[in-house]
């Protein structure tokens, strides 16, 4: 199969148990993987480089990490995802339809969000988060997004701010812009096991609704934790 032209850019921060994984799944797909660590003081770098990828050094942060990659990248599409994704379904055909697609150059598409618990709380919450993608057009960045560089240029890119950053930027594209992809996305559930579904999700919301209201992210970064 012919590498997309794609580059893959996923932020890290003591990832190496779970980065190898995802860059060794991927790798055939894309052009090229740019990891960009945040100062990792595990293998994150030794296991991302023997994976195939190029590690970019960044200053901590999600949002100047994703800003950081995209600088980096080479190829007309990029693909950001988050360390601990688990692609699942063909979304190999998923990337390669929607990046083939003439019309896919003014959209972003968006995978769908499962969590690795098989509990009903989680089949709950996932219900909720595609409601939110569906009714609200805000995906999440543990959803990943897939986005030619022109339109992520037109957007403006991510920006150099410490949360809501995946927010901030689907906002600019707008939810006519947005697509679903035809394959999911699995997350790791641990944050949600530790701090209990409801309060977890409950946090979340109040987080948001106080972005939405205008409290600039670096206070609402406290409250995150």
């Amino acid at each position: 199969m012919q590498p997309l032209p794609v580059s893959l850019i996923v932020p890290a921060l003591n990832e190496g148990e779970r980065i190898e994984k995802l860059l060794s799944d991927i790798r055939p797909v894309v052009a090229n993987m740019i990891v960009v660590d945040g100062g990792s003081t595990d293998n994150t770098v030794a296991r991302a480089t023997a994976s195939g990828a190029v590690v970019v050094p960044s200053d901590k942060g999600r949002g100047q990490q994703l800003l950081t990659g995209a600088d980096a990248a080479t190829e007309p599409w990029l693909l950001f995802l988050h360390a601990d994704s688990t692609l699942t379904g063909d979304w190999a055909r998923a990337i390669r339809v929607f990046v083939e697609q003439r019309e896919s150059q003014s959209r972003a598409g968006y995978f769908h969000f499962k969590l690795d618990d098989a509990s009903p709380p989680a089949r709950r919450l996932e219900r909720i988060v595609r409601w939110r993608c569906r009714a609200l057009g805000l995906p999440y960045g543990d959803q990943g997004l897939l986005i030619s560089r022109a339109l992520y240029e037109e957007c403006g890119g991510f920006r150099r701010i410490p949360l809501m950053e995946d927010v901030d930027l689907v906002r600019r594209i707008g939810k006519k812009r947005l697509q679903s992809l035809d394959a999911a996305i699995v997350t790791s559930a641990d944050r949600y096991r530790r701090d209990g579904y409801f309060r977890r999700s409950a946090r979340n919301l109040c987080l948001l609704a106080l972005y939405w209201l205008g409290v600039p992210p670096r206070w609402l970064v406290r409250a995150y934790g």
